[in-house]
């Protein structure tokens, strides 16, 4: 497996549509790197991403050259069991791919959504469809606490890989916990997926004093590839995904992992300042994994309201956010329309007290 993964979540996009031309394009790069795993999911893109995976890869490479993996949410299996199939049958015909190398539970976490999986013996029916070659590989992507990650591996000794969220800011973050899944992750000895090594590209970006030591190491490395480097660095990382949306972010990523190097003493300690540097700004953590968007029925483009909002809090540039927030809300809602559902609380990953972020934004942003 290669250490870099081709993550399908956020894809180029073209006159508001999925660009497939440059998406072949960065299919074509990584596939002649060398490199060849990827990543989709039934949701991602708004349900668009397998279908253009299927043109823009398995249409055009044999099957045996790549590896792809897709996943089962939980919560749009309205019909319960019978859901499990229709979904997993609209994904093979979606993809095309005749049956995945590896098939995950999505985002599983605390409460109502592990729930789920169990209620709806979603670890046997794995095993069924691995044993009729649907499925090579079986395990889960996971956004809840070491505590479930602990009982789920001490349950399933079946489950072959996890996906975690990983990153040098969340290492200590008391929600995501990414120190401590890992460690539960080797205490089991299990292979995993880093997910948001880049935090949704927060981290492609560093405060001056922390990108200027990164310089002085290595001139000519991009600061989002010493994210990559952190998570590829740690024993036990099969890939490290990354949501490449175009081919400058495909080349810089293809640079970092062609003769990978890990980080080193120096390298790390910078690293753990860049850390300390992160715990003073008062930004929403918030991924742009856009999951929060799908059911919120004011249409409000949540990523991109926190993306504004971020802007006044680290920089204090009220002007440049609102003229942002001023586009955006043309083909959007605005934050100050939330009814307060609660549906996108309900699906984020980062577990985001969104209903209120929104009402902070809808202050600072509306006039």
């Amino acid at each position: 497996m290669p250490k870099l993964g081709f993550g399908l979540m956020r894809l180029p996009e073209k006159d508001g549509e999925l660009d497939l031309e440059q998406l072949c394009k960065m299919v074509d790069a990584y596939m002649a790197s060398g490199m060849n795993y990827f990543d989709t999911a039934y949701m991602y893109c708004g349900g668009k991403s397998e279908s253009i995976i299927k043109k823009a890869l398995v249409e055009r490479y044999p099957r045996d050259s790549f590896t792809l993996t897709t996943k089962l949410p939980q919560w749009m299996m309205d019909e319960g069991i019978d859901g499990r199939d229709r979904i997993f049958n609209e994904q093979l015909a979606r993809t095309g791919a005749g049956y995945f190398d590896y098939y995950l539970l999505h985002s599983v976490e605390d409460g109502a959504n592990y729930e789920g999986y169990v209620k709806y013996d979603c670890f046997n029916w794995a095993m069924k469809k691995k044993e009729e070659g649907l499925i090579r590989h079986f395990g889960f992507s996971f956004h809840g606490t070491p505590e479930l990650l602990d009982k789920i591996l001490s349950e399933h000794p079946e489950v072959e890989i996890v996906q975690i969220q990983m990153n040098y800011a969340d290492w200590e973050n008391p929600l995501v916990q990414s120190g401590r899944l890992y460690e539960v992750l080797r205490k089991y000895n299990m292979p995993f997926l880093v997910m948001e090594p880049v935090k949704g590209g927060s981290l492609a970006s560093a405060s001056p004093e922390v990108e200027a030591e990164m310089k002085k190491i290595k001139p000519d490395a991009s600061v989002a590839s010493w994210a990559l480097r952190f998570a590829a660095s740690l024993p036990g990382v099969a890939t490290v995904l990354s949501g490449m949306s175009n081919e400058e972010q495909m080349n810089d990523n293809l640079k970092t992992f062609t003769n990978f190097e890990p980080l080193s003493e120096e390298e790390q300690k910078v690293i753990e300042k860049a850390q300390e540097e992160l715990k003073k700004n008062p930004t929403v953590p918030c991924t742009s994994c856009r999951y929060c968007c799908d059911g919120c029925p004011q249409q409000i483009s949540i990523p991109d309201v926190f993306r504004a909002l971020n802007t006044i809090r680290l920089y204090g540039e009220k002007d440049r956010a609102q003229s942002y927030y001023e586009k955006l809300t043309q083909t959007s809602g605005k934050a100050g329309d939330c009814i307060q559902c609660g549906q996108c609380e309900s699906v984020c990953p980062q577990h985001l007290s969104i209903i209120s972020l929104l009402e902070e934004a809808a202050e600072k942003l509306e006039k």
